[in-house]
């Protein structure tokens, strides 16, 4: 089962969603602006990511500029950040067998496709 956190306004998320269908029929699409994950399901991702929570955050997104920048947070309270502003994820997120990446370049998806 192949995963992606795929956001339908970006169209890096939809190269990747597209270039996944054409691999796959094992696949679980999550709308995550709409269908945000939960804290432990967005913390198990930053696990299998291996990144900090700061390290998903676009800060180019106009709410971070807003509100968030140049302001400390703790990785606890970037994540309830994330999953109040599911904008400010970094997307897509392609999850295989416990690994995980942002799939920008797109070459990660594909790496990630071909490992076993």
């Amino acid at each position: 089962m192949i995963k992606i956190y795929h956001n339908n306004m970006c169209s890096k998320s939809r190269a990747a969603l597209e270039l996944l269908k054409a691999c796959t029929t094992d696949l679980e699409v999550h709308e995550y602006i709409t269908d945000t994950p939960d804290k432990e399901e967005l913390t198990r991702i930053l696990d299998m990511l291996q990144l900090k929570p700061i390290e998903l955050i676009r800060r180019k997104e106009a709410i971070f500029e807003e509100k968030f920048k140049d302001i400390l947070y703790t990785d606890e309270e970037w994540i309830d950040i994330m999953l109040q502003y599911p904008v400010l994820i970094e997307r897509p997120i392609v999850v295989k067998d416990g690994k995980a990446v942002i799939g920008r370049p797109i070459e990660r998806v594909i790496d990630l496709l071909r490992e076993d």
